[in-house]
């Protein structure tokens, strides 16, 4: 398969990825199904100002509820590794030789696909495990309350790989008392554990779709991992965050999804970087609800 512009795949990543070019994709990130065993999916709720509303809201205003259910995909796999083995040894073959590929997993399997990783890159091209650390969410009464994701960063080779420092966006003293005016105006750059929220329920951001992240965390991760004029590859790209942040960010990017509501929400979000989509003849789902 060429790579032309920005590509949106429909169909089983395994479908396409033997047919991508070896050693094409400066970054690839995959947001894998976390193996939950639950069905993963939303409800969106909409208020609209209606006169027969039965919902009251400021200055007694009668307001409509309507409810949306967002795409849905089974999260539960008898074989884990066995379904991401192939996927990832792909990874390898498509990565440049500078390359790095970022697998954003949980607690659940982090440490399984961690020691399938090292056997696929080798042990000495684990470079981090970065923390996504946020809050929001029930806290249980049995045990801490789980409020982070695992991302696993690996290069292809541990003495040749992108890393921008200066692209590295900076974030605020805890204690900017203690630094100095200079330092506290101009900040410090993160460790490996990144604070940041999720995509909140009324943001602009939001595509409705389960499991969507943050376009900030991308962006860092695009940022940092490639330069400008780079092929992007996400082949688990569920709402397409990974494709804005490197369109935003002047990168070229190749999505893959086998599901039609992620390739509407996709095409639909992704339209101003005019991507191609690929595997599906008429898309009829409509990607506003979502």
């Amino acid at each position: 398969m060429q790579l032309r512009g920005n590509t949106i795949l429909y169909g089983d990543n395994m479908q396409y990825l033997p047919a991508l070019p070896s050693g094409a994709f400066r970054l690839i990130y995959i947001d894998p199904p976390f193996n939950t065993g639950k069905t993963q999916k939303r409800v969106r709720i909409e208020a609209i100002a209606s006169e027969n509303g039965i919902r009251i809201g400021f200055g007694n205003r009668k307001y409509a509820v309507q409810t949306y259910e967002s795409p849905a995909y089974q999260d539960d796999f008898d074989d884990y590794l066995e379904l991401l083995r192939p996927r990832l040894e792909h990874a390898y073959r498509l990565l440049t030789p500078d390359g790095s590929l970022f697998v954003h997993l949980d607690y659940r399997e982090v440490h399984y696909v961690k020691v399938l990783l090292d056997s696929i890159f080798g042990r000495e091209c684990f470079m981090n495990e970065i923390i996504w650390a946020y809050d929001y969410g029930g806290r249980s009464k049995r045990r801490w309350p789980a409020k982070h994701d695992n991302i696993l960063w690996y290069a292809k080779d541990p003495d040749q790989y992108v890393f921008n420092y200066g692209a590295i966006d900076r974030v605020p003293y805890m204690a900017p008392s203690l630094v100095g005016a200079e330092k506290a105006a101009r900040g410090k750059t993160p460790t490996d554990v990144w604070w940041m929220t999720i995509v909140p329920t009324n943001s602009k951001e939001k595509t409705g779709y389960p499991t969507q992240k943050p376009l900030k965390l991308l962006e860092r991760i695009v940022r940092v991992h490639s330069h400008p004029g780079d092929w992007v590859l996400d082949f688990f790209a569920g709402s397409g965050t990974t494709g804005e942040a490197a369109a935003r960010l002047g990168r070229r990017f190749v999505l893959i999804d086998n599901h039609p509501e992620a390739i509407a929400v996709m095409a639909h979000r992704l339209a101003f970087a005019q991507p191609e989509v690929v595997g599906i003849e008429t898309l009829s789902l409509s990607a506003k609800n979502f």
